[in-house]
């Protein structure tokens, strides 16, 4: 086990951190949030926040259990305004997984929040005035047992931090999420995870490795407002991934500007790319060339849209030619190699049969409800 040491500034006070990496994966202190464990030796949960008005606790309960559903663990929901702080004690009744209260400023909207119930609350106790009112919510987070997630953003850094530092940095951020640590320190609150988001993928990615490097907080992931579907899912898996291959993070979130359903299924994609989640169903298919001889376009949109809520571990590859297409097809739980409008069948590495083109659909989702996963 690999130690490593640095010292920390606190406001202004030298304090030493151990991070300990454990094979790949840093350990850290675990906070737990509803029943869902972040860091330690706990799996990486997938996060993600409602896109409704707070108030509209029909929309927001709805998109909160439809993320339950696409696998989401903990959803975040905006607490911004008094009808806001209201609705939370319905929503936390009526959420299937913990709910996060987003504050920002107001202390009384994060004491309701915790009086109604939420699993955790996203605060800086820096921006919420007078140390009394710190005090206030530290205390009836902690007499419930409810973490803080310290949420550092470059958009929004403390204006003394970015005349010090000139321009947002990562040792700005890390100074940013020091100075709210060391608040919480001076009330004896622990029970803290950070995050130091930045639209920036290369400076997120410097600034997390810094606070990993000289703490042993647990981190929540993320690319702030990384923009639409396509860009956003590239920047995020980039950023997130990155991180995550060097054992860094503990709790993830995909900023979207689509539905937090989207954001879910991103997540949960990065996780599996990098091992760190079970698979449902993996489709793998050929990029397609010249020598494509079938509706692979077709044939691909028909099977993803079949088998988007089947829940089974298995590998799927579908390839269009016969160069690649026997040795990847073989290799895959289920597997066809297609041309000339006919497809080969492959069942864990065995040819089985000759399958028409127009029924390769079908055959692979007889082959899928067959399917026995190995336990």
């Amino acid at each position: 086990m690999e130690t490593l040491e640095a010292e920390v500034q606190i406001n202004g006070v030298p304090e030493r951190h151990k991070t300990y990496k454990v094979g790949n994966r840093r350990k850290t202190r675990q906070v737990i949030v509803g029943g869902i464990k972040i860091g330690g030796d706990a799996p990486i949960s997938v996060q993600t926040m409602t896109k409704t008005k707070t108030d509209d606790v029909a929309g927001t309960v709805g998109q909160i259990k439809a993320a339950a559903e696409a696998g989401c663990d903990i959803v975040r929901v905006t607490v911004n305004d008094k009808e806001a702080a209201e609705a939370m004690k319905e929503i936390v009744r009526q959420a299937p997984v913990p709910i996060v209260a987003d504050i920002h400023f107001n202390h009384i909207f994060a004491l309701k929040a915790i009086e109604a119930g939420v699993a955790k609350v996203r605060l800086n106790p820096g921006n919420i005035g007078s140390k009394d009112r710190i005090r206030q919510v530290l205390t009836a987070a902690k007499d419930r047992g409810i973490p803080i997630r310290i949420g550092v953003n470059s958009g929004s850094l403390e204006e003394d931090i970015l005349q010090k530092h000139g321009y947002p940095t990562a040792e700005a951020l890390f100074e940013s999420a020091m100075r709210h640590v060391g608040i919480c320190d001076e009330f004896n609150f622990k029970d803290i995870v950070i995050s130091v988001k930045s639209t920036d993928v290369k400076l997120m990615i410097e600034a997390y490795r810094l606070v990993a490097q000289r703490t042993d907080i647990p981190l929540h992931l993320g690319v702030t407002e990384a923009g639409t579907t396509r860009v956003g899912t590239i920047k995020s898996s980039v950023g997130i991934g990155a991180l995550l291959s060097e054992g860094i993070g503990d709790t993830i979130r995909v900023s979207l500007t689509d539905d937090p359903v989207k954001e879910v299924e991103v997540g949960k994609e990065i996780l599996r790319s990098l091992s760190l989640a079970s698979r449902n169903v993996e489709l793998i298919a050929c990029p397609t060339c010249g020598r494509l001889e079938v509706d692979l376009f077709g044939i691909m949109a028909q099977l993803e849209e079949k088998l988007a809520k089947v829940k089974k571990p298995v590998t799927i590859a579908v390839l269009g030619c016969v160069v690649n297409g026997p040795g990847e097809a073989s290799a895959a739980d289920i597997g066809i190699a297609a041309g000339k409008g006919v497809g080969i069948l492959y069942r864990k590495g065995e040819m089985v049969k000759r399958v028409k083109e127009e029924d390769i659909v079908k055959t692979i989702l007889e082959e899928v409800d067959k399917f026995q996963p190995e336990t």
